[in-house]
């Protein structure tokens, strides 16, 4: 019964006092103070703070976990995340966008060696190029995601450094609004990501990310410099495999240079001819929908748009919609009409994958290069089709594999 009224006071419905809530924001003033918050913004700011507890990605006891059904990247089929309908309007959108910040996007390019379309791709992606308003008051986010998120460490600081932004008159609380995750602006920065790349590139002596296109899109190429982009370098190559592929070698470990993958039998879809220079770059093999659907070489520059946002599908439809803006050509090979499985039944996947030693990396419902490639691991020493993709059949087979 204590331990029952103990959780009752510590989540209380929407709205109610939620004493231990209010107890641990409080139990962070001496690292805000120490971040440099002032012990004024941090009262103000905080002052009739409560917690959101219809997020997702957060733990709460007693209750189901929440997070996955919210995370479009991990729980939609390529056809559905990458929607050609989508995609079109907004590539439209961004040929306009080209001309109208050409000066700004020629001098980003110049400085930082980001393709135009690449960083226009981001923005129209995160935000619709600043049309769609985030839902949440960015304060609120972060600190109920330190509180009881899967991530509470992380978005601890993450907290700390919006107040900071606020006492530093980075922004006003109206205008910061962020994702379920707590990233704000045109192209979605954490706080911590503001600090250690938003640039000033129209010159007004302020980082700007929220009214700023040039700040913005600035800020977008810096992160991704600042994570290893390479200039010159092509996000990725569609291609055919061939026939005999072994979809259990799609994952970032198994690298080598295009050339070698033509050779292997992999063939650009358009028939263009890659230079020595382009032929000599390691690449990875991805194939989203196992052995259905387009398959593709991604280079280096693929994983760097990954570390923006840890989804295949996401980095996709930035390196398609990029595309897109300089030709008007979809992919060659179409998305399969394959179905996803839910997100408990791939999690419940890579426990038994993990339970017969085929899978080693996290317990987190999404499927995954890691899971993909261990699923077709098992296909094989099963004498299964091998296609890598994750199907109500196989994980009966996995589940009866003891």
């Amino acid at each position: 019964m204590a331990l029952l009224l103990a959780f009752g006071l510590l989540f209380s419905p929407a709205g109610a006092a939620d004493a231990g809530f209010t107890q641990f924001i409080a139990s962070l003033w001496p690292e805000a103070q120490a971040a440099g918050v002032s012990r004024a913004t941090f009262d103000a700011e905080t002052r009739g703070l409560d917690p959101d507890y219809k997020l997702p990605d957060l733990i709460l006891p007693g209750r189901p976990a929440t997070g996955a059904p919210s995370q479009a990247e991990f729980v939609q089929v390529p056809a559905d995340y990458i929607k050609e309908a989508s995609i079109a309007r907004l590539a439209e959108e961004g040929q306009r966008l080209l001309a109208k910040y050409r000066p700004a996007l020629n001098g980003i390019e110049a400085r930082f060696g980001v393709p135009a379309t690449i960083v226009l791709a981001i923005w129209g992606r995160e935000t619709d190029y600043g049309r769609y308003t985030l839902p949440y008051d960015a304060v609120r986010v972060l600190a109920t995601q330190a509180y009881v998120g899967r991530r509470k460490d992380q978005y601890r600081g993450e907290f700390i450094l919006a107040l900071k932004m606020l006492g530093d008159g980075v922004v006003t609380r109206k205008d910061l609004r962020a994702s379920w995750g707590g990233a704000v602006g045109l192209t979605q920065f954490l706080p911590s990501e503001f600090y250690q790349h938003g640039v000033d590139f129209d010159g007004d002596g302020r980082v700007d990310i929220w009214h700023s296109v040039p700040d913005a899109l600035a800020s977008a190429a810096a992160q991704l410099v600042n994570k290893g982009w390479q200039p010159g370098l092509r996000w990725a190559y569609e291609v055919r495999p061939p026939a005999n592929v072994d979809c259990t070698l799609g994952v970032p470990e198994v690298t080598k240079p295009i050339g070698e993958w033509l050779r292997d039998g992999f063939v650009p879809v358009r028939g263009q001819k890659l230079s020595a220079a382009e032929q000599a770059e390691p690449a990875s093999l991805l194939q989203p929908e196992g052995i259905y659907g387009p398959a593709f070489l991604t280079t280096k520059n693929y994983f760097v748009i990954k570390e923006y946002n840890f989804s295949d599908l996401y980095v996709l439809f930035v390196g398609h919609l990029a595309d897109r803006m300089l030709s008007p050509q979809p992919f060659a090979t179409p998305w399969s009409a394959s179905t996803q499985l839910r997100s408990a039944d791939v999690e419940a996947m890579q426990r038994g994958l993990t339970r017969i030693g085929l899978y080693k990396d996290k317990l987190d419902g999404k499927a995954g290069m890691q899971t993909r490639a261990a699923l077709g691991a098992y296909q094989k020493s099963a004498g299964l089709k091998v296609d890598c993709w994750p199907s109500e059949a196989v994980l009966r087979s996995i589940n009866a594999a003891r």
